[in-house]
């Protein structure tokens, strides 16, 4: 293994914001199913509705609580990075993208499985005409994660794009979302607006490519135990999340209010939506949180490497995010047929009016004992091990990259001999 200048050896890392960003906003749509779904009990069974519907104002906020463009951003950056240490050990991309999506498709698909099962023996059995549309509602969550396993599936394309046209990626799946949305709204072609969820989401994907460059970390200096710097932001990245920052937020600004968006970001009862599919203004979204993220870059890492309550929490966080996200809203179902057991559906309010707003940090509660259990007996193989920030010393080194070098050969072989403990 090679060394730095001062002797010491350098040694692969995980890029630990990176976790964070991706167990974020993991985290904040969690908390917003659990605290903000409304559900209205109709002829039909339960629909979901949402406190935007009722509260004027209230669709400026989604600009920073909607972050699946962050999750796609930096989920891409990730398997880049994961990708190249892989490339290093002989691993072909197509075979490593197909191990990649097998990983999270596998859960997904389980659970998938399991609901749609369940609604048809229930439905079957008690003759509960309901159950189909309470399943749609606890599986919907998960169209994200087909979105994001396609992307991962077309990894050897996108990173071949990225390598051999650089920025003009970017460029053209923009200006390809543009067509479609004028087509969209202007000659009312039927379903082309789909056609975004590849230019759109392809865009926030393609995007986390350029990580590296945009926060700086492809150039930052080491420590001297031989990792990368992470907290550190150069001058120039600092004008370049500023940049990222205001640009995104002017277009959003402009899109929104001339009247072709609504302005939430996230889909709002008898209201266009931005998110299905997705429009430009995601991809306005995706920019401005991007340089927002790189922006809060220093300081989160500074208080994660403080080791507090803040550092223990989001660790704890990180290490679940991926099996809470998928039963999150398996909880939520479990925590509501409680509830509505004992005290009846009509203990749902479908008003949001003060006691609603008072009660939204103890709503957390229930669906959160229901989804502990589920974890334990179904998703602890998924859990997922962050990187820890440490205060260390930077030093100059000429050796810089995405926080090591590669392992030789005669370590991977003594690394397969090691046992693996799960």
């Amino acid at each position: 293994m090679p060394t730095s200048k001062t002797g010491t050896k350098v040694r692969s890392a995980r890029d630990p914001y990176a976790d964070f960003l991706r167990s974020f906003s993991l985290l904040v749509v969690i908390l917003w199913h659990w605290c903000f779904t409304i559900l209205i009990w109709g002829d039909n069974g339960p629909g979901a509705t949402s406190p935007l519907g009722f509260t004027s104002g209230l669709w400026i906020a989604t600009w920073l609580l909607q972050v699946m463009p962050i999750f796609f951003y930096i989920g891409a950056y990730v398997h880049l990075k994961s990708w190249e240490r892989s490339a290093a050990r002989g691993e072909r991309i197509w075979h490593f993208a197909l191990r990649q999506a097998k990983s999270l498709a596998i859960p997904a698909g389980a659970l998938l499985l399991t609901w749609v099962i369940l609604g048809i023996i229930v439905t079957s059995v008690f003759n509960v005409r309901w159950m189909g549309t309470a399943v749609l509602l606890v599986v919907s969550p998960l169209w994200f994660v087909a979105a994001y396993l396609l992307f991962v599936c077309l990894m050897p394309i996108t990173v071949w794009l990225h390598r051999r046209y650089d920025s003009l990626v970017l460029v053209f799946l923009a200006g390809l979302a543009v067509i479609v949305d004028i087509c969209r709204f202007r000659y009312h072609l039927p379903y082309v607006e789909w056609a975004n969820m590849i230019f759109v989401w392809g865009f926030a994907f393609q995007l986390g490519y350029f990580h590296g460059r945009i926060s700086g970390s492809d150039t930052a200096p080491r420590y001297s135990d031989g990792r990368i710097d992470w907290g550190y932001q150069s001058e120039r990245n600092r004008q370049l999340a500023r940049l990222f920052t205001f640009g995104g937020l002017f277009l959003l600004i402009g899109l929104v209010f001339s009247g072709l968006y609504p302005g939430s970001m996230v889909g709002v009862p008898g209201q266009g939506s931005n998110m299905a599919p997705p429009t430009l203004c995601i991809i306005a979204l995706t920019i401005f949180q991007v340089g927002m993220a790189e922006l809060l870059r220093p300081w989160i890492l500074r208080k994660l490497g403080k080791g507090g309550l803040f550092a223990r929490a989001t660790a704890v966080f990180t290490r679940f995010a991926l099996p809470l996200f998928l039963f999150h809203t398996t909880g939520m179902a479990l925590s509501r047929a409680v509830e509505w057991s004992i005290f009846g559906t009509e203990s749902e309010a479908t008003n949001p009016d003060l006691t609603w707003w008072l009660l939204r940090p103890v709503s957390i509660i229930g669906p959160l004992l229901a989804t502990m259990p589920v974890i334990y007996l179904f998703g602890r193989r998924w859990q997922n091990k962050p990187e820890p920030v440490k205060a260390r010393t930077p030093i100059e080194d000429d050796e810089v990259g995405d926080g090591g070098d590669f392992p030789t050969p005669a370590e991977v072989a003594a690394r397969k001999k090691t046992p693996r403990h799960e």
